[in-house]
């Protein structure tokens, strides 16, 4: 249930922090790292992205990392959610079971292609939503 304090943050800081993610799920793989330490920048710029579009309506969220849970919420408060959006819940489990070892195998370098798609296909989502209220000021 949301709290029914104000969330901080601005919905183009949370998007910031969603390119950020972004930003790092796109780095090279460094030696020693996991694929799914990637996926999880990935699924923390859609989570953050998501948010963002809340922070923009005006509706308050509950702080969690399932994104079928977020994205089924927003639909709730009357946002349209295109498929391709949506498939970002599949995104929720780098957020929790995969980051630790023992609860399945590493991941791919396939899954790591296909959650950053996703990811990045999410923000764009965002960041047109938030766009078309606060247009970038023309220059004459």
């Amino acid at each position: 249930m949301p709290s029914s304090k104000m969330i901080p943050g601005t919905p183009q800081e949370w998007l910031a922090r969603a390119k950020g993610n972004l930003t790092l799920a796109k780095l090279e793989k460094p030696e020693g790292a996991f694929w799914e330490d990637l996926c999880f920048n990935a699924q923390q710029a859609a989570e953050k992205a998501v948010k963002a579009v809340f922070q923009h309506k005006g509706i308050l969220f509950r702080y969690i990392h399932d994104l079928e849970e977020l994205i089924t919420d927003l639909e709730r408060h009357g946002v349209e959610i295109p498929d391709k959006v949506k498939e970002a819940a599949k995104l929720t489990q780098y957020a929790l079971e995969l980051r630790y070892p023992g609860h399945s195998e590493q991941g791919t370098e396939e899954e790591y292609r296909q959650a950053l798609k996703i990811a990045e296909r999410v923000y764009a989502w965002a960041e047109a939503i938030i766009a078309q209220s606060h247009p970038s000021p023309t220059t004459p």
